[in-house]
């Protein structure tokens, strides 16, 4: 069992949900990422996104564009996030998902990738636009190496994509609030919890959901029904102003979840 299967399980017996926090890795430079992630656990992040900038990411909205461009220009590359990795587990056992696209996988290689990921110390790796009708070899050589292998699922997912999706994924399975790309939103989509009630049909995994939450009111009422929650670009975007007031906007995140009874 990985880090993030054990996270879940600690979560189930605590009756609580978990926070997830996305940040771009290499954003503003590779050297302070290490730093951003540490001051997101001591925050309250119970696991850590780590994305990979990619020069065309068509899930991303803009403030994660923009951060993806700031880590490119400061020579961010697959390789030096998995050293980012390898960095942040000298002194942390969060665990961390790896988050990117098909191409830049591609082009490191799977196996290649699955083995370096795992010798750094990630846990997990989500392809945000691969096929899950096309993941086979993906998923076979990422579970050889002990990597957990997460799936998306939005609220235009037929059942049947549902079903792959539970099939394919492991660790966890990663719910889109809502079409469109990621951004903070005023309010929560009406598609969200209907999406998760229809995913608890197909898989005992653990649901965790994301794109647009990014307020205490916005993972509250998540948290009453998923197993974690995602947030992302208000992470980001408070890198980007004032990385130093980190720990005390992820206290203001989590406090909600701390209220939460997840049965």
């Amino acid at each position: 069992m990985t880090r993030i299967g054990q996270l879940f399980e600690t979560l189930r017996k605590e009756d609580r949900c978990g926070m997830i926090a996305y940040l771009t890795a290499g954003d503003p430079t590779p050297e302070a990422t290490p730093d951003l992630v540490a001051a997101l656990e001591r925050g309250g992040a119970d696991l850590i996104e780590l994305g990979v900038p990619f020069s065309d990411p068509i899930a991303d909205g803009p403030i994660i564009q923009q951060a993806g461009d700031r880590a490119i220009r400061a020579g961010t590359t697959m390789a030096k996030v998995l050293a980012i990795a390898a960095k942040i587990r000298e002194t942390s056992q969060i665990p961390l998902l790896l988050f990117t696209y098909l191409n830049p996988a591609l082009r490191y290689g799977f196996a290649r990738l699955a083995a370096d990921a795992k010798a750094a110390g990630i846990d997990g790796c989500l392809l945000t636009d691969v096929s899950v009708e096309e993941a086979r070899d993906y998923v076979t050589v990422m579970r050889e190496a002990g990597i957990d292998t997460v799936f998306l699922a939005a609220p235009t997912s037929t059942d049947h994509r549902l079903k792959l999706v539970a099939d394919y994924s492991n660790g966890f399975v990663y719910l889109v609030s809502r079409t469109g790309i990621t951004g903070e939103q005023i309010s929560l989509s009406d598609t969200a919890l209907p999406l998760i009630e229809r995913m608890r049909a197909f898989t005992d995994l653990p649901l965790a959901m994301g794109f647009g939450i990014s307020t205490a009111d916005q993972v509250a009422a998540i948290a009453e029904h998923a197993d974690a929650v995602v947030v992302g670009s208000a992470v980001v975007r408070q890198i980007s102003r004032d990385p130093a007031g980190l720990e005390a906007m992820m206290r203001n995140l989590a406090s909600p979840l701390g209220k939460a009874a997840i049965s």
